[in-house]
């Protein structure tokens, strides 16, 4: 979820005027006691915004012939935030889409042919099964700071950042943005050196989501045969025994290549 949770950005800096209004509001008001040289930051977790979410997760699901999907969050401690959110997504699974997903509660972890399991996990543990046990897992559901750690630590798993392709979708409207995750690095800049493969398959999203999937399968099938002929940029090659270190340029071309 890409505009709530921690990263909504409404926060008091320590020690400011409306910090220690809030937190004079908050003791008078809940008796909440707080430090007086704190800063301050709101987690706000709406219905809506965690509907709009985990319903694109469903469908999503549901369109790519996806077994799970897992709801992870942190509700055991933030129990009326992300302990609401794990609630609303069994209540939106059951009133939308109970033809065709069904709970760990009501199978045991054992879905019947043609639905998807739909279940929680606590972020924190979900961090170890993720690298674990990663066949256990498809589609992921859950707020901005949680997916923020679990994608990047996902993405190490397959050869750093340099690989993550990212999408900011609205399902709701259609609107669409997709983009590297790693930003930009200046330093490399004009080196010919770096990994162009987030870009690509940020590229390739973009493709699918346009239902332009004969293309999108060419890029992915011409990345994956690149990199199994282990015809790599600087920073796959450091990870890879007998690799061939080529150019950004140079990778570029290999994939076209290897699209046949």
């Amino acid at each position: 979820e890409n505009t709530e949770d921690v990263y909504a950005g409404l926060e008091l800096e320590a020690g400011t005027e409306g910090a220690a209004k809030l937190i004079d509001f908050c003791a008078a008001e809940f008796g909440w006691n707080i430090r007086p040289d704190s800063g301050i930051g709101i987690k706000p977790i709406s219905l809506a915004g965690s509907e709009r979410l985990i319903r694109a997760a469903i469908e999503y699901a549901i369109q790519n012939d996806r077994k799970s999907v897992t709801l992870v969050h942190k509700g055991n401690i933030q129990k009326f935030t992300e302990g609401a959110f794990r609630k609303w997504g069994y209540e939106l699974a059951k009133r939308e889409y109970a033809e065709k997903v069904v709970s760990w509660e009501e199978c045991g972890g054992n879905p019947p042919e043609g639905k998807i399991l739909i279940k929680d996990a606590i972020a924190d543990i979900f961090l170890q099964q993720i690298l674990t046990r990663p066949a256990e897992f498809e589609v992921v559901a859950t707020m901005n700071l949680n997916g923020d750690y679990f994608s990047d630590a996902l993405a190490a798993q397959v050869g750093g950042i340099g690989i993550a392709p990212g999408g900011n979708i609205n399902y709701v409207t259609g609107h669409a943005i997709f983009e590297a995750t790693h930003g930009t690095a200046p330093k490399y800049a004009d080196q010919d050196k770096v990994n162009p493969g987030s870009v690509i398959l940020s590229g390739e999203m973009m493709l699918r989501y346009l239902g332009w999937t004969e293309a999108a399968d060419l890029i992915v099938h011409g990345l994956e045969k690149t990199i199994a002929a282990k015809t790599v940029t600087y920073d796959f090659e450091r990870l890879m025994d007998g690799a061939k270190l080529l150019k950004t340029s140079e990778f570029g071309s290999a994939i076209i290549k290897n699209m046949d």
